[in-house]
């Protein structure tokens, strides 16, 4: 059967595809405040850590109770232009548990500025994170936040070379890998991808550095899109020479995609720090 979308602005729409869709993102609010008044309360948070002057660019840094064992960095999404670091504290606890710091930042959105500006403050947020925390590094982000942990690994990333190296793994959950598609939604009056911004942002046509490894992980249940974008990187990369893998994970919507960050059990956490 041929697959064709018909109508680009519901094919990247989550919530009203989801049976109670409308919970989210209100849903993550009192686990994640929950959770950063407990950590604070222990002195194991470090919350509002500056990366640059704009109000928005801070991150939170979590730490485990002995010293970590290396850093894991998480990226919200909300399509680059709304949310923040605030709804998701929660999902710290798996990599924690597992002796891991977390660092989870906010950044700049569009339209007050471009994909690019925000690739930009992900990678001087991960290059601050790694000024407080030793060792490996792994990368995780949701939707949006897929797409900009992607890019950190492509050849040319506004992440230098010496602090690429440190990053073990990256696993992109419903990433966007390209952006061409989210020119043809309503969204784009906000974003203002154009033809050279999708070109110089989309991780599925830029090259991966050496040894780069990521896993696209992406809900079962999900839109067509997302599951295509996922399938998309790690397809294209492998050519490229990189380690991939694509998950599928079963019975999983967009929302509910993420929630086994905070199981240190779980296959997500066991591919994220292995």
């Amino acid at each position: 059967m041929l697959y064709a979308v018909k109508d680009w602005d519901n094919a990247y729409a989550n919530g009203p595809n989801i049976p109670g869709g409308e919970r989210w993102p209100g849903l993550w609010v009192p686990p994640a405040e929950a959770y950063r008044a407990d950590m604070a309360g222990q002195g194991r948070a470090k919350l509002d850590i500056a990366y640059g002057e704009h109000a928005r660019q801070r991150l939170d840094l979590f730490l485990p109770e002995s010293t970590p064992k290396g850093l894991v960095v998480f990226v919200h999404g909300g399509y680059w232009m709304r949310l923040d670091k605030s709804f998701w504290s929660h999902l710290a606890q798996g990599a924690i548990a597992r002796g891991h710091a977390v660092a989870m930042p906010s950044y700049r959105l569009c339209p007050e500025v471009g994909i690019a500006d925000i690739s930009t403050d992900v990678a001087q947020a991960i290059a601050r994170a790694m000024d407080e925390v030793d060792g490996p590094v792994a990368l995780t982000g949701h939707s949006a936040g897929g797409h900009l942990v992607s890019r950190m690994i492509c050849r040319g990333a506004p992440l230098p070379a010496d602090r690429q190296a440190r990053i073990g793994s990256v696993v992109s959950i419903s990433g966007l890998h390209d952006l061409r598609p989210l020119q043809r939604t309503a969204m784009n009056d906000t974003l203002h991808i154009d033809d050279a911004t999708a070109l110089k942002e989309s991780p599925a046509l830029l090259a991966p550095v050496a040894r780069a490894r990521v896993t696209a992980w992406v809900g079962g249940a999900e839109r067509n899109e997302f599951r295509r974008q996922a399938q998309l990187l790690a397809n294209i990369w492998t050519g490229l020479g990189a380690s991939t893998a694509y998950v599928e994970a079963q019975d999983r919507h967009h929302f509910d995609v993420i929630d086994d960050l905070a199981d240190a059990d779980s296959a997500l956490m066991a591919t994220l720090v292995g």
